[in-house]
């Protein structure tokens, strides 16, 4: 991969998606800055466990907060609302996800390019992708195109034609590919959370942990977080 003399911003989460992402990040930028989102997401340890991995790769990391509590609802926000128990049980009557955020990676995205923007970088990088999730509208390559578009009409990139690139290189990956690419990498996966229940020991049914047990099952290989839980008698 070669590298690119510019620096990024990545949307981190800390869970095993953006987790890839910022490995990827690390490779193809010379200079990478993790922005954190504390959204009143039930699962907030993913960005208390995505601070540490930033800490470890020695990663500029920026815990933004901006709650979302009372403004959109969400079964990942809303904590009398039920988490599906599975994938197949994920979607309402209108096929949209429980766990959907109402156009959260479009707040987010645009939360990356005014703190890029502030910084002179023009580049965002996501782990956003389609294969394997509960079909988010919010992830897919035609928004990221048009959030992109917008992000140039409306800051100054439109004047001075800096423009800003929106990155997803894990879009058309399956979960299990991604894991793949990762391991490549060098990723270490035993401190990325993905359950939307909120612990660090994982549910193993909800939607995100049905997704990456099946994919880590598909590779014949024990999950790192539940190798380390194991190790540290959490399991």
């Amino acid at each position: 991969m070669e590298m690119i003399n510019e620096k990024t911003v990545i949307l981190f989460s800390g869970g095993l998606d953006s987790s890839t992402a910022l490995y990827w990040a690390k490779r193809k930028f010379s200079a990478v800055l993790a922005m954190m989102v504390n959204y009143s997401q039930r699962h907030v340890i993913e960005t208390e466990m995505a601070q540490q991995v930033a800490k470890n790769l020695d990663v500029e990391a920026h815990l933004i907060q901006f709650p979302l509590k009372n403004i959109v609802y969400s079964a990942l926000i809303d904590k009398d609302e039920k988490i599906p128990e599975s994938l197949k049980t994920s979607k309402n009557t209108d096929g949209v996800p429980f766990t959907y955020v109402p156009f959260r990676n479009g707040i987010f995205l645009s939360l990356a390019a005014a703190f890029a923007e502030s910084r002179g970088i023009f580049n965002i990088v996501t782990g956003f992708n389609l294969i394997d999730t509960p079909d988010y509208p919010d992830t897919t390559e035609a928004f990221t195109k048009k959030m992109e578009d917008a992000i140039n009409q409306g800051t100054s990139a439109s004047i001075t034609g800096k423009t800003f690139k929106i990155h997803t290189p894990l879009m058309g990956k399956s979960k299990k590919e991604i894991i793949q690419m990762g391991l490549e990498l060098g990723v270490d996966y035993s401190y990325s959370i993905s359950c939307y229940r909120g612990e660090e020991i994982p549910c193993l049914k909800c939607p995100s942990c049905d997704i990456r047990d099946n994919a880590f099952k598909q590779i014949n290989m024990e999950d790192p977080l539940i190798t380390r839980l194991k190790k540290e008698g959490k399991l």
